[in-house]
């Protein structure tokens, strides 16, 4: 088992599972952002999607069992991920447990502390968001099975409205330091791919922030009701 010590003390296999982990995630909000915008198409669509990702894997596995497959596979990216962010911190704190008379590297430093606030932040988002559409006992107006008329009464309460849209600027923006740290730690960090990996990560953030905004927003003005 020494190399496996060796691994799990390693800040380079921290940062490679990290950016593993990442990979997921990102590949899970974009999947959820592209369902939420069904909710443009109609009841109808919107609820049909959502039993559709309760019906996955019927009958092989039971009602709903692929759906809690996925959240315990994403349950388990985001642990590691957390754990992986926790560890190269206090790793880096240790190593420089006081900041430099002149501090360099401002950027750098700046999307390393953005990232620390805006994790936690988007970790109580994320508990308040499952127990407001997903489990309903936050939800003042909860009909299970009616994803559409959730959302839709949900979002109607313009503070909820607010919550979600901060909570996913906080996700743009999270999304773009993590994209831009991702492809670093997976060796892609030369100048002939720098120009590419910040319109890659800038493109992506925007679409995933303003794919989610687009949903309260829309129900605020009333062009979903």
């Amino acid at each position: 088992m020494t190399w496996f010590g060796e691994l799990y003390r390693s800040a380079v296999a921290k940062k490679a599972v990290m950016a593993l982990t990442g990979i997921v995630l990102f590949g899970f909000v974009l999947g959820h952002m592209a369902g939420n915008l069904k909710v443009f198409q109609g009841p109808d669509k919107f609820n049909a999607y959502s039993e559709w990702l309760r019906q996955m894997g019927y009958p092989a596995l039971p009602h709903g069992g692929a759906l809690w497959v996925a959240r315990l596979a994403l349950l388990g990216a985001v642990g590691l991920h957390i754990w992986s962010a926790v560890a190269l911190a206090r790793t880096n704190w240790h190593a420089r447990p006081r900041d430099y008379a002149v501090r360099r590297g401002l950027q750098l430093d700046y999307a390393s502390r953005t990232m620390q606030w805006s994790g936690v932040l988007l970790g109580f988002y994320v508990i308040y968001h499952l127990m407001h559409f997903t489990f309903g006992n936050l939800h003042h107006d909860f009909v299970p099975g009616d994803a559409y008329h959730n959302l839709v009464s949900g979002f109607q309460i313009w503070p909820i409205s607010l919550v979600y849209i901060v909570a996913n600027l906080l996700l743009g923006i999270h999304l773009y330091h993590g994209l831009w740290s991702m492809f670093q730690s997976l060796g892609l960090n030369y100048p002939a791919y720098n120009a590419w990996r910040r319109r890659f990560a800038i493109t992506f953030s925007v679409v995933v922030a303003v794919g989610f905004i687009s949903v309260p927003l829309a129900v605020l003005t009333r062009i979903v009701s």
